[in-house]
């Protein structure tokens, strides 16, 4: 099955449902739009943006962010809330999903896209986190995932609720892992799928590098 013909750079912020769209998001099997993927954006310049003043103060000498500095940038800015802080490895993987260098580290253009995100995702996990405890159930996840964009099947649906929940719950910490694979993987997959028919042929070694480096 084809893929519907989403593209460019347009869509819906990260975590918002569809703008018109059912509930039910694109045909199964479709990928969302490219939420909170900006590489084309004009941003303001660093000096007059208010985030690079706090960007400066947390990275390195190089002028970027690692895992461990971005985990201690988060937990300082209280965007996690309520929930509770993001572990070291979600902040490995949140650079991942954005390092498209393979350094291991995020530059400020990067640093402002996943606060896009991670805002994005917030909101959405709060639409279904109704009682506040900051975990869903797992048919919550199910629609948290349909919210954003993704149509998968009961199978996909299966093996990520039981990779990211705990005890029967996901908790945001392991629901923004959880957002950021398949942002990752999806953005990946759409690289290589030039025709948007769903399907694509990979190298090993390439399959390797884009599943490995998430």
């Amino acid at each position: 099955m084809a893929y519907p013909g989403y593209g460019g750079y347009g869509g819906p912020m990260p975590g918002m449902p569809m703008a018109g769209a059912p509930m039910g998001g694109p045909p199964m099997g479709g990928y969302p739009p490219q939420f909170g993927a900006f590489p084309g954006s004009t941003f303001a310049a660093p000096a007059q943006d208010p985030m690079w003043g706090y960007f400066t103060a947390i990275a390195g000498q190089d002028g970027e962010v690692d895992a461990e500095e971005l985990q201690r940038c988060l937990t300082q800015t209280g965007i996690s809330g309520s929930y509770m802080p993001f572990s070291l490895e979600t902040c490995r993987i949140m650079i991942a999903m954005l390092d498209r260098d393979y350094s291991g580290k995020m530059g400020f253009n990067e640093f402002k896209e996943l606060f896009a995100a991670l805002n994005g995702w917030k909101q959405n996990f709060a639409m279904v986190d109704r009682d506040n405890s900051g975990t869903v159930e797992p048919h919550e996840l199910s629609q948290a995932i349909s919210n954003l964009g993704y149509r998968l099947s009961p199978q996909a649906l299966g093996c990520i609720i039981k990779r990211f929940s705990r005890g029967g719950k996901i908790y945001f910490d392991d629901y923004v892992a959880c957002c950021v694979k398949l942002r990752a993987l999806t953005e990946n997959f759409r690289r290589r799928d030039a025709m948007q028919q769903g399907a694509v042929s990979f190298q090993y070694d390439d399959f390797i590098t884009c599943t490995m480096s998430i």
